[in-house]
C-alpha cells in the first residue's frame, strides 16, 4: 500500500482501540504514523532487514510469539535488540501475549513503545489498516454541495452564483441530508470508491445570498444533515444556452473522473421556471435504477426500433 501525504498520532489509534501500554517511548502519543500498512515481523526477528519499513507499526501475534519462545533468552535478546533498534513508530502485542522479557528490556535500551490488546491477530490487523486508510487516505477539496437524495451521494457542481445552495435547501426542505455546502472534502476508499465530508470548520454551515450563513442543523435539526456519504452521481449546473445541444434521451452515459475513480455525471442547464430539486430527485432515482441495470432509454429505443421492425415485416406481406 502506497504512503500519505497525512499523519495521524499514535496516541489516536491507542485511544481508538482502547490498547494496553506496556512500555512508552518518548512522547509516544505524539508519535506521527505517516503508511497505512502494517509489519509482522516473522522475517526481521530472523534478522532478514531487506525492505524493512521502519515507519509501519509492528504487530507481534501468536506465530511470532511461539517462534520466540523456542529461542534461548541470549538469542531473543539479541533478535529485539536488532529490532528495536530501527526507530519503529510502537510494536503491538495481540491477543493479550505476556511481553518477553527481553522486549521490554530492548524497548527501554531504545526508548520505543509497546502496546497491547486482547484482539486476535488477523482481525485486529484488518481493523487497524482499515482505520490508518480512512485517516491517512489521499484526499482534495472541491467546490460544491455534496446531499444525499433517496440514499444517492450526489455532488452538485457548477459556476458560483448558479444556484447549488438554493437547490440543496429545497432537498433539505423535502426530507433529503446535506452532507457538506461550499467546499466538499473528497478522499478514496480502500475499496475503489471516493467518500465526500465537510471540512470541520464549516460542517452544518451553509451560504445562502440575500440571507448570509444558516446553521442547518439549528434550522432544520439533526435528520437534515449527514456526516459522510459516498459519491454515487456528479451533477453539473450550468446557465441555460440557447445555441448548446442537450442529452434528450440519455442513451450515452457521460463520466467525470475524480481522484482515478469513473463516476456518472450529467449537465441540468439552468433557467427561470425549471424545478432543480424535482430534477435532481429524479436523477437520483434514474442513477439508482441504472446501477439495478435498467436503462429506461436503452428500453425505449429497443421498443421503437422493435415497432418499426414488426411495421416494415407488415409491409412486405
Amino acid at each position: 500500500m502506497s504512503e500519505s501525504t497525512y499523519n495521524v498520532k499514535l496516541g489516536e489509534i491507542i485511544q481508538e482501540f482502547g490498547l494496553e501500554v506496556l512500555r512508552a517511548g518518548p512522547d509516544y502519543m505524539n508519535v506521527p504514523l505517516s503508511t497505512i500498512d502494517v509489519n509482522r515481523p516473522g522475517l526481521p526477528l530472523t534478522g532478514f532487514f531487506e525492505l524493512f519499513d521502519t515507519k509501519r507499526l509492528l504487530l507481534l501475534g501468536l506465530t511470532e510469539h511461539t517462534y520466540l519462545e523456542r529461542l534461548s533468552p541470549a538469542r531473543r535478546r539479541e533478535s529485539f535488540d536488532r529490532l528495536l533498534s530501527y526507530p519503529v513508530p510502537a510494536l503491538i502485542l495481540t491477543r493479550g501475549l505476556k511481553p518477553f522479557p527481553e522486549l521490554l528490556e530492548m524497548a527501554d535500551k531504545y526508548g520505543r513503545t509497546v502496546l497491547r490488546t486482547e484482539q486476535h491477530t488477523s482481525a485486529f490487523m484488518s481493523v487497524l489498516i482499515g482505520s490508518l486508510y480512512a485517516r491517512l487516505a489521499p484526499r482534495i477539496t472541491r467546490s460544491g454541495v455534496m446531499m444525499e437524495v433517496y440514499g444517492e451521494g450526489i455532488l452538485i457542481q457548477g459556476e458560483s452564483g448558479v444556484g447549488k445552495s438554493e437547490v440543496a435547501i429545497e432537498l433539505i426542505k423535502r426530507g433529503h441530508r446535506i452532507v457538506a455546502d461550499d467546499a466538499v472534502e473528497i478522499k478514496a476508499t480502500n475499496h475503489g470508491t471516493l467518500e465526500a465530508t465537510a471540512p470541520e470548520l464549516i460542517r452544518h454551515y451553509m451560504e445562502l445570498r440575500g440571507i448570509g450563513v444558516i446553521d442547518v442543523r439549528r434550522l432544520f435539526g439533526m435528520g437534515a444533515i449527514k456526516q459522510t456519504q459516498q459519491i454515487d452521481l456528479v451533477i453539473t449546473l450550468e446557465q441555460w444556452n440557447d445555441k448548446a445541444v442537450y442529452d434528450r434521451l440519455g442513451l450515452e452515459s457521460a463520466t467525470t473522473e475524480l481522484m482515478g475513480v469513473k463516476l456518472p455525471a450529467i449537465t441540468i442547464p439552468v433557467k427561470p421556471g425549471r424545478n432543480l430539486a424535482s430534477i435532481v430527485e429524479v436523477a437520483a432515482m434514474n442513477n439508482r435504477n441504472r446501477m439495478l441495470g435498467h436503462n429506461a432509454a436503452l428500453e425505449l429505443t429497443q421498443r421503437m426500433d422493435q415497432h418499426f421492425e414488426d411495421l416494415m415485416k407488415e409491409d412486405r406481406r
